[in-house]
């Protein structure tokens, strides 16, 4: 999954020939996840139409503070516009548009836009390749520097004028790169490695039939992510689900059985700085398991049980330095139960829900939490989706090695 999924860009177009590979630009922005606005200088319209980018963004394409054919003349904000941007990109950027940036000259709504903007911007220049070295540009460039804007490098090769050398925009492509990797290197999480368990384990019977739990999966694939976006590269330890994901940063280690998954935890948790272990692991496995299916011929049957082993227990055993997170899923007691385990299995939080709250636990795409530190320290939160609470638990993680 890119760092650009979900973020909000506004895409600034000036007139420049290199304007027609916006089109690809705001594919790729899509395609990575964005949602995508575009403000294009009236020159711009000269060399990719408006229609173009407003059919490949999905959403109208502003050109002017007020559109020539509405007869109330309503007026755009550009100020709204500035405001919801998570990143402005300003490609092709030409060398009047540079000039104006560093100036401060507001005579389009594109410029209004960029001045109005509280988020980070990046900038790929564009123009003729003595255009480009000219004193003028290499100035407005430094004084776009020092306002803390991000440059693009221009690339080499052919230009429009026929010469060749220094001043093509970027590709799309790099463009993009550029962005990704500028956001990455600022993550809270980057450099770390984070272990996370999911799901539910499925304990032998006989080969068709299992003892396992409700477990969607669905809280612990959220936390990966969630850290995951912030920078860390994660082991995702996942028993049984139909859940999935797709993402660099993510290393999903498919298991079925506790003991598959008490394997997968060890092999891994050595080289991380912290683990999260939400699977929700069977406590008890049948002690004989079947090598066949076991037949109807009975009218009682019993299986005998063993315990598993505690997954969780066996990291706080080892632990050296890593910041390890537990569940408790209660119904009764929860607290004493929850801060029991604390001391028990040697963690530094855990994440108590209760199956007596309406809408947490399994089943739901929300929880209901309570976080309790190893100094027994209580933090009580509402209701919330299980991407929200994924990010209250990622933000504890972020907030240990601050």
């Amino acid at each position: 999954m890119s760092v650009l999924n979900g973020k909000k860009i506004l895409l600034g177009v000036s007139g420049g020939i290199a304007a027609y590979k916006t089109a690809w630009l705001v594919r790729l922005f899509i395609k990575a996840g964005a949602e995508v606005r575009v403000v294009m200088t009236p020159a711009a319209a000269d060399f990719i139409t408006p229609l173009t980018l407003s059919t490949l963004s999905k959403h109208r394409v502003y050109t002017s503070f007020y559109e020539e054919d509405d007869p109330g003349k309503e007026w755009n904000n550009h100020v709204d516009l500035g405001l919801w941007a998570d990143i402005m990109v300003i490609a092709p950027a030409t060398a009047n548009t540079l000039s104006k940036m560093s100036g401060g000259t507001a005579d389009n709504f594109l410029m209004a836009a960029y001045l109005s903007a509280k988020c980070p911007v990046y900038v790929a220049p564009a123009m003729d390749l003595d255009m480009y070295r000219h004193p003028s540009t290499l100035e407005s460039l430094s004084k776009l520097q020092q306002f803390g804007n991000y440059i693009i490098p221009a690339e080499s090769g052919e230009l429009a004028s026929g010469l060749s050398g220094e001043g093509r925009m970027a590709e799309p492509e790099n463009i993009v790169a550029f962005i990704e990797a500028e956001i990455s290197a600022k993550l809270p999480l980057k450099g770390k490695k984070i272990l996370v368990t999911a799901g539910p384990t499925y304990e032998a019977i006989d080969p068709v039939r299992f003892i396992g739990n409700h477990s969607s999966g669905k809280m612990g694939y959220d936390i990966a992510k969630t850290a995951a976006q912030m920078g860390a590269k994660v082991i995702l330890v996942s028993g049984p689900t139909h859940l999935s994901v797709s993402d660099s940063n993510i290393e999903t280690v498919r298991v079925i059985s506790a003991a598959q998954m008490y394997k997968a935890c060890h092999e891994h948790f050595g080289s991380c700085d912290a683990a999260i272990a939400a699977a929700a692991v069977a406590d008890y496995r049948p002690k004989f398991p079947a090598d066949q299916k076991i037949k109807k011929t009975q009218a009682e049957f019993s299986i005998e049980l063993e315990k598993t082993v505690d997954i969780l227990s066996s990291l706080g055993a080892v632990k050296a330095n890593q910041f390890l997170i537990g569940f408790a899923l209660e119904t009764e007691n929860e607290i004493e139960n929850a801060e029991a385990k604390i001391r028990k299995k040697n963690l530094d939080l855990i994440v108590l829900n209760s199956l007596r709250d309406e809408g947490a636990g399994f089943g739901h795409d929300t929880n209901k939490v309570t976080f309790i530190d190893s100094g027994f320290n209580r933090e009580v939160h509402g209701l919330k989706t299980k991407q929200e609470v994924a990010a209250d638990i990622i933000n504890k993680v972020i907030a240990h090695y601050a």
